[in-house]
């Protein structure tokens, strides 16, 4: 599907208010759209938030553990340092690096898809699942929210809250993204606005809770924002939060670093109901080629980054949500 012709189909469906399921990669070269019976028929499943294409099937309680393979701990720290030679030169405020890691997984795809807990859920064929806890962008009656995630620690980690909170890397890193995506959104809205600046959630994991920053950010669309949601979609691409700033540059310095295409992971998934729109960025991504599993993770970084401490943060992001 071409750019043309995605943002066309987006417009058809959205102004004549027939739901319709989406999907973009990173690089934005495999965009979709599908109704829901095509997505079923494609082998698409997906679940946001109480919207869902399928029935809760009874599967199997199987073991969803996660075990790295060997991390390619030096492969990430020749990349990082490139990433900093581009930060100290001033080509960039914030880079997401982000890597494969090859893991042992004894369930499936489907059975990840169905036991995972995330508000947002995809099983795309048996290529990848995607449990996210990342908003991209939900509109509600006229009216454009994003939910940017930057900041994450282990809830084990003493006064766990306090640390991220204070911690300048943190502050600064989170606050550029705010305002990346503060101007995305006034490209299509007015009276855009911070609700919300650094407030916690909580993601309860096989073997511990983590802490994760967010901010809640709000526009007020044009009354015919539904005749021209599929350029909205497209311009907004990538998602700040797992690209960096400014986003142009920090792009071709993300391909010039990382190992090969993201493709569908850090892309963006959602739903649209008829009426109102909701959507995920394709982060805890775990993807299937042959006969082996990857799961894709990485983390912001900035000037003030240690690779030690951004290395184990990409590990410490390869898990399973549970209840």
């Amino acid at each position: 599907m071409t750019t043309i012709d995605f943002i066309n189909r987006v417009n058809y469906f959205s102004s004549s208010n027939q739901p319709f399921f989406f999907l973009i990669d990173f690089e934005k070269k495999k965009p979709v759209v599908f109704s829901l019976e095509e997505a079923k028929e494609q082998g698409v499943l997906f679940a946001i938030k109480d919207t869902s294409n399928v029935n809760q099937e009874a599967v199997d309680e199987c073991n969803l553990n996660l075990n790295l393979k060997k991390p390619k701990a030096a492969r990430y720290e020749k990349a990082f340092k490139k990433v900093q030679e581009h930060l100290f030169r001033g080509d960039s405020y914030l880079v997401n690096l982000t890597f494969p890691t090859e893991v042992d997984f004894d369930g499936n795809l489907k059975d990840l898809f169905y036991q995972s807990i995330s508000p947002y859920k995809l099983l795309y064929k048996d290529d990848f699942v995607s449990y996210s806890p990342e908003c991209f962008v939900k509109i509600i009656d006229g009216k454009i929210f994003s939910y940017p995630m930057k900041g994450t620690i282990s809830s084990s980690v003493i006064n766990a809250q306090e640390k991220v909170l204070s911690n300048p890397k943190e502050i600064a890193e989170h606050a550029t993204i705010v305002d990346l995506i503060r101007n995305d959104l006034s490209t299509y809205a007015k009276e855009v606005r911070v609700n919300r600046f650094r407030y916690i959630d909580q993601i309860q994991t096989e073997d511990e809770t983590l802490l994760q920053v967010s901010s809640e950010i709000e526009g007020v669309l044009k009354s015919d924002w539904k005749n021209n949601l599929g350029s909205l979609l497209w311009d907004m691409l990538p998602a700040g939060s797992i690209s960096g700033a400014p986003k142009k540059k920090t792009l071709e310095i993300i391909k010039s670093v990382e190992d090969g295409e993201r493709g569908y992971y850090t892309g963006i998934y959602g739903f649209f109901d008829g009426t109102n729109l909701d959507s995920a960025v394709a982060i805890r991504f775990l993807e299937k080629k042959d006969d082996s599993f990857f799961y894709r993770s990485g983390g912001g970084i900035t000037a003030q980054s240690n690779c030690k401490e951004e290395f184990q943060e990409l590990l410490d992001k390869i898990y399973v949500p549970t209840v």
